[in-house]
C-alpha cells in the first residue's frame, strides 16, 4: 500500500454523489461502495474529514421555485446534507470503521454538535469524521463549509470528487476539443468563467490559506487511496 502524501486530507462530496443510479435520494449500494473507497484510503495512516452536500434532496439556491424563501431553502438543504451524512456514516459503521457525524445544526439524537476541538481529537484516533449541516448559516454553499473545516481542523488538502476526471478548459461533455488541465492556479479557477470547481468563497479562502485542491473522478475504484498518497490524478488547484 502507498504511503501517504497527507496526513490529514479533506473528503469533499456533492449531493449527487448520494444518488449512484438512481434519479433521486441516496443509492445504498453506491454508498457501501464509496464506504469501501474511503477505509481504503485510511489504511495507509492518512486521517480523512469529509463534507457532504444535500443537493441529491433539495437545494436551497433553488427555494424559490417551491415557493419558499431562500433562507428556508438554505435550512432544508443542511437537513439533507445530514441525511447524506447519517447515510455514509451507516455504510462505514457497516464496514467496521470507527466514524462520526458532527453537525453545524444540534440534531443531539442522530449525531454530535460541530466542536473543533473534539473533531481534531476523533481524526487523532483514526476515525473518518463527517461535518454535516453546512456551516450552519445560509447563504453558504457546502463548498465554502469544505474549505471553512479544512483550515479549522488543519487539513492539508481538499479532494473534492467529482464524475469527471478532471478540470477542462471547457465542458468536455459539449466540446470534443476540451482540453483537460493538469495544473491550474487559485487565480485561473477565480476568474475563468468556463472553469467550475468549487465556488468563489471557497476558492478565495483556500487561496489565502495556501490549502491546495485536487479535482478527481471519484467513480474510479483506487482513487481515494491514489489521492492521499499524491499520486498524479485529476487536476490539482494550488
Amino acid at each position: 500500500m502507498a504511503q501517504p502524501k497527507y496526513k490529514r486530507v479533506l473528503l469533499k462530496l456533492s449531493g449527487e454523489t448520494f444518488l449512484g443510479k438512481r434519479e433521486y435520494g441516496i443509492d445504498p449500494v453506491f454508498c457501501q461502495w464509496l464506504a469501501r473507497e474511503i477505509i481504503k484510503a485510511t489504511k495507509s495512516g492518512v486521517q480523512i474529514a469529509v463534507v457532504v452536500g444535500g443537493g441529491n434532496i433539495f437545494r436551497g439556491e433553488r427555494a424559490a421555485e417551491h415557493g419558499l424563501e431562500r433562507t428556508v431553502g438554505d435550512y432544508i438543504g443542511m437537513l439533507a446534507t445530514i441525511m447524506n451524512s447519517l447515510a455514509l456514516q451507516a455504510a462505514l459503521e457497516k464496514e467496521k470503521q470507527d466514524t462520526r457525524v458532527l453537525s453545524a445544526i444540534e440534531v443531539k439524537d442522530v449525531c454530535e454538535p460541530y466542536v473543533r476541538r473534539r473533531a481534531i481529537r476523533h481524526l487523532e484516533k483514526g476515525r473518518v469524521v463527517i461535518f454535516a449541516g453546512g456551516t450552519g448559516n445560509p447563504f453558504f454553499t457546502t463548498d465554502t463549509t469544505a474549505a471553512l473545516r479544512a483550515l479549522e481542523t488543519k487539513c492539508e488538502i481538499i479532494l473534492k470528487g467529482t464524475k469527471v476526471d478532471a478540470v477542462y478548459d471547457k465542458d468536455p461533455k459539449v466540446y470534443k476539443d476540451a482540453k483537460k488541465l493538469e495544473n491550474l492556479t487559485f487565480k485561473q479557477a477565480l476568474t475563468d468563467k468556463q472553469i467550475e470547481v468549487l465556488d468563489n468563497n471557497a476558492i478565495s479562502l483556500c487561496m489565502e490559506h495556501k490549502i491546495p485542491i485536487l479535482v478527481f473522478d471519484l467513480g474510479k475504484e483506487g482513487n481515494i487511496e491514489k489521492a492521499v498518497s499524491g499520486q498524479k490524478i485529476g487536476t490539482l488547484i494550488s
